[in-house]
């Protein structure tokens, strides 16, 4: 009688154990079962794109490149202006830069050789054949590669990165990661557009011929291990249900001796 009562203390003990624990929960960014997926985005530009908080950094030679032109004599710069006469503005809310001598310049969609053409255009009306050259330093996406893979900021190096390049940069996949369930995450994160992608197959990589963009969040879901878990977690408590079962029949065997 008093054993079956140990057994199924211990049952309930186990059973316990099980709804206890929170399996999975380091998987982040879940989304429901009927979760409808933005369709993917297409590759309606071949080049990175300005997008609202990138920093704009640029020369303006005069001449067709042959003289640099030094803002620093010019009033109001923006702090971290410096010698080399490389400027660093931001592109607002509004999708403007506020631009010295020109003012405020609409800069927000366009790619890195439209807005050189644009300020060349726009500089032609106080230099001499105005030639510029601009990049945008702070671009970069942040990848979670699933799995026990550690998450990484990566920097967009070129003007046309890709999926597929973003996941090589960081080492590809982990062996816990999905490769069916890859989550990219743009735009505003109050509302923003989500794409999955499943890569497990070669047809995969026909939708992701797309450049990414500043600030996208490519996250890769870890694959469930629910049963090493349950084994893992469980171990300490069967082990020590069966030390206390151990001890109670010495014990009972003392006594009845």
């Amino acid at each position: 009688m008093m054993l079956k009562k140990i057994k199924n203390v211990a049952l309930l003990l186990v059973i316990t154990s099980l709804f206890a624990c929170n399996y999975n929960s380091n998987v982040m960014l879940k989304t429901g079962k009927n979760y409808s997926y933005d369709t993917h985005p297409s590759n309606e530009s071949s080049e990175y794109v300005v997008s609202v908080s990138d920093i704009l950094e640029f020369k303006l030679y005069t001449n067709d490149g042959s003289m640099l032109v030094d803002f620093t004599a010019i009033k109001d710069q923006p702090v971290g202006a410096n010698s080399g006469a490389r400027f660093k503005y931001i592109i607002e809310s509004d999708g403007m830069a506020k631009l010295p001598v020109l003012g405020r310049v609409e800069l927000k969609g366009k790619t890195i050789r439209e807005v050189e053409k644009i300020l060349e255009e726009e500089y032609t009306k106080f230099y001499i054949k105005p030639f510029v050259q601009a990049e945008i330093t702070n671009k970069r996406v942040t990848v979670f590669p699933g799995g026990s893979g550690k998450a990484q900021i990566l920097p967009l190096v070129n003007n046309n990165m890709k999926l597929l390049e973003a996941l090589g940069a960081v080492g590809g996949l982990t062996e816990l990661a999905k490769a069916r369930r890859i989550k990219l995450i743009r735009g505003d994160l109050k509302d923003p557009k989500v794409y999955l992608f499943d890569l497990s197959t070669i047809e995969g990589i026909k939708q992701t011929d797309f450049v990414l963009q500043a600030n996208d969040i490519i996250y890769i879901e870890p694959r469930t291990e629910i049963v090493q878990k349950v084994i893992r977690d469980i171990a300490p408590i069967v082990s020590l249900l069966a030390s206390t079962i151990t001890l109670f029949f010495v014990i009972n065997n003392i006594n009845t001796n």
